[in-house]
């Protein structure tokens, strides 16, 4: 290591404890980024260091993924494909279609949108004139697109990553690089209909997925406004004092409150009777409770969004959601383009996994989210023309955390591969065979493997065939193929039998066919 590289790491480890000091200090905001941005330029310096030396001989790279991401192996890419192919089956069954988007915006196309989030946004360098970031979600994206094409409805959905500079919890599935999965209506439609759907939606792919009892959280942007309103916030903080309120999931309101009153700049009276309304949470009753509030019915806003509030919830009832769904004032959203209702799916009670005996709780947050947000596609618009929109965002991620640990707790191995069919030589001699009969196969569209090797063993081709979980297995004999037959063999039981060797494809689809419905 050269001296000029361990002087600016000893530079670093000083600087970085200054900014640790600074923000347990609670020290202002910009005297906090100023030393931040000289802690940056101080790892950039690194950074060119490091990449001057991999152009020598005998560079050694540390081998690691960057912070916040993760690589996948077989057995987790097998079990988040099933998870997508669930998810992807609910939307299509409630009429979505699908789209796609750049990585990367414009920069100005993201900023303005996020609230106090805007500074996880990743910005790239400049390269070719255009100032760009990583799309931070897929909602801002949709509604670049709406606007642009000129699309005035459209039901889509969308699975793709988004980039978020967090601080990463690995464990609980936060990531900086993670998939989202994003069902939205786009449209002017009536009152709460499609509003109503997104619940749905959300029930129907969190019940398939079988990962334990949850509640969709509801709430309406107007009632938090109306609220904010009635206590007495001024208008320029509802936005401000709604992302303190939204943090109410994970810190107790004594914890909101001090942030509220400490670093927003709201007197303690105020907070105290926000205090008395976001603690409670239920049903119709709640709503036709707060109707009749005294100080709710002198805000225009909270009148309105409690009316529509109350449509929902009947709504609901109807699709059969009774059971699922909490109105709850607590949840706020922190992402200030949401304008109407808005929602968030919790699991009720952690699940647990053995691990070495002992049980443990598994930790995953929220796993779903989302709202409407009426005003966003005409902030792209030219002419400013308005579509109005609703959706819901899968929390994927978490969900993908919750089952590997639970996979690996319970011993749980799932296949890695579709393979069918395994073409096996019983002796030597038998490859050009097994190519001619695999070909036959594989033109058949049957998912089937053999071999690389000449002359493999059969004992090992028949292991494989257990260990990957492939259901039959075709045995080529020398005395067999005159015969005009194989064996087949059924690789769960071992039972095996000859068939034909003639139209041999044709046969093993039928007996797959027969396998995927039970009946063989």
């Amino acid at each position: 290591m050269s001296d000029n590289r361990q002087k600016i790491l000893e530079e670093i480890k000083v600087q970085g404890d200054l900014v640790r000091k600074l923000k347990a200090a609670k020290e202002s905001k910009e005297k906090i980024d100023v030393e931040v941005a000289k802690l940056l330029a101080l790892k950039a310096k690194v950074a060119e260091e490091e990449d001057e030396a991999a152009g020598g001989a005998g560079q050694k790279f540390l081998l690691k993924t960057p912070k916040g991401t993760r690589d996948y192996n077989p057995q987790q890419m097998a079990l988040r494909q099933g998870v997508l192919d669930k998810i992807v089956t609910v939307f299509k069954k409630h009429g979505a279609e699908s789209i796609d988007t750049p990585v990367f915006e414009r920069k100005e196309v993201l900023t303005g949108k996020y609230g106090e989030d805007a500074k996880l946004i990743y910005d790239l360098k400049d390269q070719g004139g255009e100032i760009l970031s990583l799309r931070y979600d897929l909602t801002v994206p949709l509604a670049r697109y709406l606007a642009m094409s000129k699309i005035s409805s459209i039901k889509r959905y969308h699975i793709a990553k988004v980039y978020r500079r967090d601080n990463p919890a690995m464990t609980r599935g936060r990531y900086r690089e993670f998939y989202q999965c994003d069902f939205d209506i786009a449209g002017t439609y009536d009152l709460m209909i499609p509003d109503a759907e997104c619940v749905k939606v959300v029930s129907e792919i969190l019940g398939g997925l079988d990962i334990g009892d949850y509640v969709i959280k509801l709430n309406h942007r107007m009632i938090l406004d109306g609220m904010f309103e009635a206590c007495g916030v001024p208008a320029d903080k509802f936005r401000s004092i709604c992302s303190a309120v939204d943090k109410l999931d994970k810190s107790p309101w004594e914890e909101v409150k001090r942030e509220m009153i400490d670093e927003k700049g709201l007197d303690e009276s105020t907070a105290d009777q926000i205090g008395e309304y976001v603690q409670q949470s239920g049903g119709l009753e709640l709503v036709e409770k707060l109707q009749q509030d005294p100080k709710l019915s002198a805000s225009k806003s909270a009148v309105t969004g409690l009316q529509q509030m109350k449509t929902l919830l009947k709504y609901c009832e109807v699709l059969g959601l009774r059971n699922e769904i909490r109105f709850d004032l607590s949840l706020a959203r922190g992402l200030d383009y949401y304008t109407g209702v808005i929602y968030e799916a919790v699991l009720t009670a952690m699940p647990e996994v053995t691990n070495g005996g002992d049980v443990e709780p598994i930790t995953v947050g929220s796993v779903a989210g989302g709202g409407r947000y009426d005003n966003l596609v005409g902030m792209f618009d030219p002419k400013g023309k308005q579509v109005p929109c609703v959706g819901v965002s899968i929390g994927v991620e978490r969900i993908f955390s919750l089952l590997e640990a639970k996979q690996a707790a319970e011993g749980i191995k799932i296949r890695t591969t579709d393979v069918e069919v395994y073409v096996a030589s019983a002796h030597k001699g038998l490859h050009e065979q097994r190519l001619k009969v695999i070909t036959e196969l594989w033109d058949g569209g049957i998912k089937a493997e053999h071999s690389y090797k000449e002359n493999p063993k059969l004992l090992v081709q028949l292991q494989h065939c257990e260990e990957q979980g492939i259901p039959l297995a075709l045995i080529l004999g020398d005395a067999e193929l005159k015969k005009g037959v194989v064996k087949l063999r059924e690789v769960p039981t071992r039972k095996e039998e000859e068939i034909s060797r003639e139209n041999i494809a044709e046969e093993l689809s039928r007996r797959l066919s027969l396998m995927r419905n039970g009946d063989f």
